[in-house]
């Protein structure tokens, strides 16, 4: 017989070896389970009431940014607008050769017909009533003039009245529950400040009528631009961003991060046709001056002052003996013009207007740029070295 020490170890030994066998069973399954896990469906994250995807829990609120919001709130009032413009073309056979245009001409009938073109650009919609900012030059000459809205809807539009020399105008279409942009304050534009171009770039392309957004800076204001077209419009007071601007954008709304209009975007410097970080848009408190003007009176009129000014020269002061060479020199004064009746006089050297100091003609003119027939602007003047202040009515120039 086994000694009895003897069995007691044989027992204890089968008793650890059982042991060990269940656990690195118990090791061995686990590990399966967790090789198979990844592979097994992932539980659906929870949603919030508004039904935002949650991370762990928390709303990831880090992608609404400014932009996103301000891109939420003016969108559904941008408009896309299609326009259709006829023009004259006079053909003869040979058109286009050079050698029998020059020595030929006259020589053979000239045919006439009618073309019809198609045109695309952007729009805001400013009054709940139907009433659309947009530039002058999306729609000038134009014989049919179709909106569309964010929601699909399209309209016809009515040209209600546009200025080429501000290139803005006001479209009318009649339509209700219309989404509506606020109006901002482009006085008070920091430099480097967010903004967002809004609008249908390449609509004809696309065929969609949801505004494209792309966002930059407000790079640069006050830039003062003549225009090179036959239009003449000159550009004050432009607003300059990197926000890429694009063909059919212009006549749309230009947008800080509050989600406000402050500009009417309207051109790019371009050397490949595309945006290269130089688009303008027109203030839209230059905007707001003269949209009545275009519904009421079909365009801008002109005010009449009455000055004929020049600026102030070392020569000019020296021979009329001028206490300041900054300003403006009076040289003449219309009669019974808005001026004369003020009280200004030939000689008076003009310095600031309304309190905002002038020191040359360009600075005056920008002064006034934007006042309207009625409006009453304050001449600081000086006049025998004496400073008076002379309040003149603008009227509409006579014709």
């Amino acid at each position: 017989m086994l000694d009895s020490k003897l069995v007691r170890f044989i027992i204890i030994a089968l008793i650890f070896l059982l042991a060990g066998v269940s656990t690195g069973l118990f090791l061995t399954t686990r590990r399966l389970d967790e090789a198979r896990r990844p592979y097994a469906a992932e539980e659906p994250e929870p949603e919030t009431e508004e039904g935002a995807r949650t991370t762990s829990g928390r709303t990831d609120e880090s992608r609404r940014t400014a932009i996103v919001e301000a891109a939420e709130r003016v969108g559904p009032a941008t408009v896309s607008i299609s326009v259709v413009q006829r023009r004259v073309v006079r053909q003869t056979p040979m058109s286009g050769d050079e050698f029998f245009e020059r020595f030929f001409r006259g020589a053979f009938p000239e045919r006439q017909y009618e073309q019809r073109y198609q045109s695309f650009g952007s729009g805001v919609v400013i009054d709940p009533d139907g009433y659309i900012l947009t530039n002058d030059h999306v729609v000038r000459g134009s014989s049919e003039i179709r909106v569309s809205l964010t929601d699909g809807r399209e309209f016809e539009a009515r040209f209600l009245g546009g200025d080429p020399r501000f290139d803005l105008a006001v479209l009318k279409i009649d339509g209700d529950s219309l989404p509506v942009a606020p109006l901002g304050n482009s006085d008070d534009l920091l430099i480097g400040e967010w903004c967002v171009a809004i609008g249908n770039p390449f609509g004809y392309l696309l065929n969609d009528p949801s505004p494209s957004v792309s966002a930059g800076v407000v790079s640069a204001v006050h830039r003062d631009i003549v225009s090179e077209t036959e239009t003449g419009a000159v550009y004050k007071d432009m607003i300059q961003t990197d926000a890429a601007i694009n063909p059919g954008n212009s006549g749309g709304p230009l947008v800080n991060s509050r989600g406000e209009v402050i500009g009417i975007s309207s051109f790019i410097f371009t050397s490949s046709g595309g945006s290269q970080g130089m688009g303008f848009a027109i203030p839209i408190n230059v905007a707001k001056l003269i949209i009545n003007e275009m519904i009421e009176y079909g365009s801008v009129r002109d005010v009449w002052v009455g000055i004929r000014v020049q600026d102030i020269t070392p020569v000019l002061s020296q021979r009329m003996d001028l206490p300041t060479s900054a300003g403006v020199f009076a040289s003449y004064v219309e009669a019974d013009s808005p001026a004369d009746r003020a009280g200004i006089r030939a000689g008076d050297v003009v310095i600031g207007v309304n309190g905002e100091a002038v020191e040359n003609i360009r600075q005056a003119r920008r002064a006034i740029f934007g006042a309207r027939v009625g409006d009453i602007i304050t001449l600081n003047v000086l006049r025998a070295g004496e400073r008076r202040d002379f309040d003149v009515k603008l009227e509409e120039v006579p014709r």
